[in-house]
């Protein structure tokens, strides 16, 4: 860790400070609710705080810490963290990012907060995150837009742009998010974090519903693979807890990350039916390419998959309009015109298309251990890049974002954003390794091995320095 300032250390080191009584709790959190008092007007990450519920329960923490011996205790005691605003945590309001639910309190935990507290941790608030999760980037009517740490005239992505922009700019050391077509990845990408969308049903769906063929999963982002991995553990009921339907690893999702991995399979691929990708993003995908097969990987180029917008647009409109919605009236107009189009599509239709893409994606994806991708084709778009008067063209455009993380909602498949620099003009890129289905493990474990190659922890954003 660094050695005058606590909010430079990992999630993990955090953890052991103060199992071993070097940090308080207490202290730490005093640390980050300064840090968000200082800057989050300015990035707009946080969208409700909860300082001195925080504060009692990290009292708490800090006492228990005293009482107990430390390996009773949970693997991340007294870390702070931050909530997606899709989430219910209790005793604060869910507003998931519209106007429409405003009002909406929630008095009780939904499943993935209720488990990340048996993991220890201690929740700052609640994070900003786009309308009901429909947009790449987090710029709803309900409160100013979430701006990047790394230039603020640019979007921190979406849905889970909040989380993003938290952790880059050292509002937190970890946060919480959700991934329905990219919202986990595109903003780790954006922010330059690591983030992790598990596998369909590693994880409970937050609000018990049935999820054998969700397109959406929760997953952490953070700036180390090994914080991700161990929040991995926490999440999927492995350290603590009980897993979800997902067959259980054969070890912790700790450990294997820091396994070397044999010789694998890989394909590269660098271009979109949907988009044209960055040239500056294409060579930073070749690259760790090139690193992976000078690791001892078999790489080869791979095909571009066959497909377009329209194939998957229906699947995206459906989900939307399932969301129980008090007001449609309340809602930004991109919304609406997605829930209008959902509404009259019959569910039965809707996931046979679902099931027909992903037979589609699998075949393409075909006998490879990972594919290396781009996360996303370009570097984060400005501020209001998608607030025309004609809501599809927006959308359109806005799903370019997307073109190569939305594969791996459809089929279920683990999928990472691996953060491998910067533009010429100073922007995070993301690398996106999607791996087979429940191999959660090789994902992380070749993520670690660009991580140790290719060292990006150290570098932050210049608001995460002050």
């Amino acid at each position: 860790m660094h050695p005058t300032d606590p909010l430079l250390a990992s999630a993990l080191e955090q953890a052991r400070l103060i199992r071993e009584r070097a940090l308080g709790a207490e202290e730490l959190t005093h640390l980050y609710l300064a840090r968000i008092a200082r800057h989050n007007e300015a990035l707009q990450a946080f969208v409700e705080i909860i300082g001195r519920r925080a504060l009692a329960d990290a009292r708490r923490k800090d006492e228990a810490v005293m009482r107990k011996d430390a390996r009773e205790l949970p693997p991340f005691h007294g870390v702070p963290l931050g909530i997606k605003d899709l989430n219910f945590v209790r005793g604060t309001f869910t507003r998931f990012g519209s106007r429409a639910f405003k009002y909406f309190w929630s008095p009780f935990d939904d499943k993935t907060t209720a488990q990340l507290r048996r993991g220890g941790f201690l929740i700052l608030g609640k994070l900003a995150t786009s309308e009901i999760g429909a947009m790449p980037v987090t710029e709803p009517a309900i409160h100013p837009p979430t701006r990047n740490p790394w230039n603020l005239d640019h979007s921190a992505g979406g849905s889970s742009g909040g989380s993003g922009a938290a952790v880059a700019a050292g509002l937190l050391p970890i946060a919480q998010g959700s991934d329905g077509a990219g919202s986990i990845r595109i903003p780790s990408a954006f922010c330059h974090l690591f983030g992790l969308k598990p596998s369909r049903g590693r994880i409970a769906d937050p609000y018990g519903r049935p999820d054998e063929h969700a397109l959406a999963t929760t997953g952490p982002m953070a700036r180390s693979v090994d914080d991700a991995a161990a929040m991995l553990d926490v999440m999927s009921g492995l350290d603590t807890g009980s897993p979800h339907w997902a067959a259980r690893p054969p070890r912790s999702f700790a450990k294997l990350a820091r396994e070397t991995p044999p010789r694998l399979r890989i394909k590269v691929l660098t271009r979109s039916p949907l988009v044209k990708t960055h040239p500056e993003i294409a060579e930073a995908t070749l690259r760790v390419g090139r690193l992976l097969a000078e690791l001892g990987h078999s790489v080869d180029e791979g095909a571009e998959p066959v497909g377009d917008l329209e194939e998957f647009l229906p699947i995206w409109q459906k989900m939307i309009a399932s969301v129980p919605v008090p007001r449609w009236s309340l809602a930004q107009p991109i919304t609406r015109w997605l829930a209008e189009a959902g509404k009259p599509l019959r569910a039965e239709e809707v996931e046979a298309r679902r099931a027909e893409l992903s037979r589609r994606i699998l075949t393409w994806f075909g006998d490879a251990d990972l594919w290396v991708t781009p996360t996303v084709a370009l570097p984060p778009p400005r501020i209001g890049a998608f607030t025309s008067p004609d809501p599809a063209a927006d959308f359109r455009k806005a799903a370019e974002i997307g073109a190569f993380t939305a594969l791996f909602n459809i089929t279920g498949q683990p999928a990472a954003s691996v953060p491998v620099g910067l533009t010429s003009e100073g922007l995070p890129i993301g690398v996106q390794l999607a791996g087979k289905p429940l191999s959660e493990g090789t994902v992380l474990s070749v993520a670690r091995q660009i991580e140790t190659a290719m060292p990006w922890s150290e570098r932050r954003a210049q608001i995460a320095m002050r």
